[in-house]
């Protein structure tokens, strides 16, 4: 990428604005929803989105500024409530978030109540050179970037934001695929960089109190939100970015994934095996070998290889008679070998030259051009080899070197839908973003009943709005490479791309089978938003090529993470509408150290330790603050302490937090077989709660408009302790019937349960089939849900 230098990036600060344009007339005013300053040829445009969040747009009045991605496409400005105003600065108030604007300069000090949170203190609109400078205080805590290995704190690191392949990677990586133009501050504050192009970020390394956005083009623009908590700030961030559309409840389950399969025989083989061996599984995702025998020459093809897959219609069908999908990957590159280059030349679909000729470039697989993805003319061609896949029954597309993986500067972009060009670093970051809008767009038309499944390696801020599931990309098979992935996820959740998730069992490299690894690997895929192994195939990535204990420890994985699916697809639903991500850092519980990547939380209630060394007897645990149990093992913990943790390779350590309700279901071998009818719900008692809720999210797991239209159910479960009475209150609100059961037996399974009851009444209504089990101090109860509301109370002798 072309490298930016701090001696050529011309910032405006406070003592040279005022040089340079107190001489010039300046003037503001404050419309309903915005706030605009000029002077002489600069316009400063402050906005109010949603509740907490303010835009600042820098650009000059006689060019167009160069379009947001960052936001979505439809939104409302809000009104602006002015707070004060005198004739240096003006005040102005968004739900919680209060900006003053000086008019001197345009600084911008921004607060949370009388708390300042940061100060814009400089910017920079040069013909190559965008940015803006705030100021840090002494002890902030910064994450950010997107993915980076660097530990969660990135303050003291200047990174490139330049969208980047880095194959092999361990523990170490400043520049990877997914860049993210963002940070996250301990102070529960985001500001992100609406721009598209080639970058800088740095986050106190130059200055050490001073956080910088750098670009050679594109918008002058960020996003300020503010909020109280970090669940409301990510609600209240990704209000403005976008929110992840709910997928299909079969994305949740099990993939079989490898570079690559190569026949059609193949295909059916491995799937027979696991069938064979009784292991869930509900895709297979086809590499590059379907349009090509070969790893070099073939790509943009785009057209079955038809002597290795001679009736690829045939296969799908026969796939999908089984309830499992087929998805296939694309690239955006056509290579001048390919069966398509002509047409891709006559059609013009290749980024071009400045004299208008396709631009062609070499690189690993060949010489070729990319796709611009941003020409109608492309977009119109791409959406139509995708709608030939979809006629084929293709359920999932996987767009790969989307970054793009070579990208030269100097090509140049048409950007039909807003009627300007672009240099290729001016909108590098955008590419796979407006690949992923391109696919989601073609799947919403071509097949509108159903949620698209979309798998991308690279996008941008937001990109999630258009259903994209991102990887963490050609990981090293290795513990250093298993060792990265809980900071990689947890960094892109916070932001918005809540569905990152690993090459499980690691992907490049490799010498021979390590057991241990890969088996710990998966188990650590149970709690990671999308399970696929996925890796070079000389080494299989699926459990059922490997040797019976292997295969016996990862059927328990699977399966566990199809009993799970209860719990994970309410997350996914709750993820879908507030934007909080299914892995969530420990920060989140005040007592835990904001830099913390060795756990994490997955969902409200339970606490994930990966096992990422080998032969690891005992590990040290550091739990938060509260009471927590072993999943596994039912012993009890008081959080604060470090625990001296026995492992064993059967599991991980999995901790659920005292006064949490947990639900799972028997397992079961496709996700088109899942059923919430029979449906058990484990709560964790403990005497140090006498208070908790949860809600549960359920839907059809199919329709696409479920959320919006109010098509999914929702269970309040609450507990209350007193005076050696448990009371339990089961509410459930039915807001569609289709696809939803409309009975359910519950069963309720309470943990920690020192004694027998002397007493168990539902509605009223002598309970006399609990079962207490006094070594595991458990008590089972069934509650068959036959209406909308069920109170259980639950009385112990005195």
């Amino acid at each position: 990428m072309r490298k930016i230098h701090r001696s050529s990036f011309l910032y405006i600060l406070v003592s040279s604005v005022w040089l340079l344009l107190s001489s010039c007339s300046h003037s503001y005013r404050v419309d309903e929803s915005l706030l605009v300053l000029q002077r002489g040829q600069l316009q400063l445009t402050l906005t109010a989105y949603q509740d907490d969040t303010f835009e600042v747009l820098i650009h000059s009045i006689d060019q167009q500024p160069f379009p947001s991605f960052a936001k979505k496409e439809q939104i409302e400005s809000q009104p602006l409530v002015v707070v004060e105003q005198d004739h240096q600065s003006i005040t102005l108030l968004n739900g919680v978030l209060k900006a003053k604007v000086y008019f001197d300069d345009w600084r911008v000090e921004y607060f949370r109540g009388k708390e300042k949170l940061t100060t814009q203190i400089g910017f920079s609109v040069k013909e190559r050179q965008r940015g803006f400078k705030f100021s840090l205080s002494e002890k902030e805590q910064i994450l950010g970037g997107g993915q980076r290995i660097l530990g969660m704190d990135r303050r003291g690191h200047r990174m490139p934001l330049y969208n980047r392949a880095h194959y092999g990677y361990t523990t170490e990586s400043n520049q990877m695929y997914y860049s993210l133009p963002a940070v996250m501050s301990s102070k529960k504050y985001v500001i992100g960089f609406d721009n598209s192009a080639s970058g800088v970020l740095d986050i106190g390394k130059a200055e050490p109190n001073t956080l910088e956005f750098e670009s050679v083009g594109g918008r002058a623009s960020y996003l300020m939100t503010a909020q109280e908590t970090y669940p409301k700030l990510i609600e209240s961030f990704t209000q403005v970015v976008g929110r992840q559309p709910l997928p299909a409840r079969w994305t949740l389950g099990n993939f079989a994934s490898r570079f690559g399969y190569r026949s059609q025989q193949q295909v059916l083989e491995t799937v027979e095996k696991f069938n064979q061996e009784s292991i869930p599984v509900d895709a297979i995702i086809l590499d590059l070998f379907w349009f090509g025998k070969d790893i070099k020459g073939h790509l943009g093809n785009l057209s079955w290889e038809r002597d290795n897959f001679p009736e690829p219609e045939k296969m799908i069908a026969t796939l999908s008679a089984q309830g499992i999908k087929t998805i296939v990957i694309t690239e955006p590159f056509i290579l001048s070998s390919s069966k398509r280059w002509q047409e891709a030349v006559d059609h013009q679909l290749c980024a071009t030259d400045a004299a208008g000729q396709p631009l062609r470039f070499d690189f690993y697989f060949g010489n070729t051009c990319v796709i611009d993805v941003f020409n109608q003319k492309a977009i119109d061609w791409f959406s139509g080899i995708y709608n030939e896949l979809t006629e084929q029954g293709i359920a999932g597309q996987w767009g790969d070197l989307g970054e793009p993986e070579v990208h030269p500067d100097n090509a140049i972009h048409q950007l039909s839908e807003y009627g300007i060009h672009a240099r290729g670093d001016e909108v590098h970051n955008v590419f796979g973003h407006q690949w992923a809008k391109l696919v989601y767009q073609q799947q919403r038309e071509k097949r509108p009943n159903t949620r698209p499944m979309i798998m991308m390696r690279s996008g941008f801020l937001g990109t999630q709005r258009y259903g994209i599931i991102p990887w963490t990309g050609d990981v090293d098979r290795s513990w250093g490479g298993l060792q990265s992935q809980v900071e990689l996820s947890l960094q892109m959740g916070v932001l918005g791309l809540a569905y990152t998730h690993s090459d499980l069992g690691g992907f490049a490299g490799g010498e021979t089978f390590d057991p241990e690894l890969y088996i710990r690997w998966l188990q650590y895929g149970v709690f990671q938003p999308v399970f696929r192994p996925h890796a070079q195939d000389h080494i299989p990535p699926e459990p059922v090529f490997h040797d019976r204990e292997t295969i016996r420890r990862a059927r328990e994985a699977i399966n566990l993470r199809y009993q799970l699916t209860p719990y994970v697809y309410s997350m996914a639903i709750e993820n879908s509408l507030t934007g909080l991500p299914l892995m969530r850092p420990l920060f989140f519980d005040t007592s835990a150290s904001f830099n913390r990547k060795d756990s994490y939380f997955w969902g409200e209630s339970m606490l994930i330790h990966p096992i990422a060394r080998p032969g690891v007897k005992k590990e040290r645990i550091e739990l938060p603050s509260g009471v927590w149990f072993d999943f596994f093992k039912g012993e009890r913990f008081d959080g604060t302490n470090t625990l001296d943790y026995q492992t064993s390779i059967e599991s991980i350590p999995v901790f659920i937090k005292a006064g949490s309700f947990v639900p799972m279901v028997a397992p079961f071998q496709r996700m088109q077989d899942y059923s919430t009818e029979q449906l058990q719900v484990h709560f964790y008692a403990d005497e140090s709660v006498s208070r908790s809720s949860y809600r549960w999210y359920h839907d059809d797991g199919m329709g696409v408009d479920n959320l919006a239209k109010d098509r999914f159910e929702t269970t309040d479960f609450t507990f209350s302790s007193s005076d050696q009475q448990w009371l339990f209150s089961i509410e459930r609100e039915l807001r569609a019937s289709e696809g939803l059961p409309k009975t359910r037996q519950l069963t309720l399974v309470l943990h920690n349960v020192q004694a027998a009851p002397a007493k168990v009444m539902l509605d009223g209504q002598l309970q006399t089939t609990s079962v207490y089990q006094k070594a595991q101090r458990t008590l089972t109860i069934k509650v068959p849900q036959q209406q909308t509301k069920h109170q259980l109370t639950i009385q112990f002798l005195k």
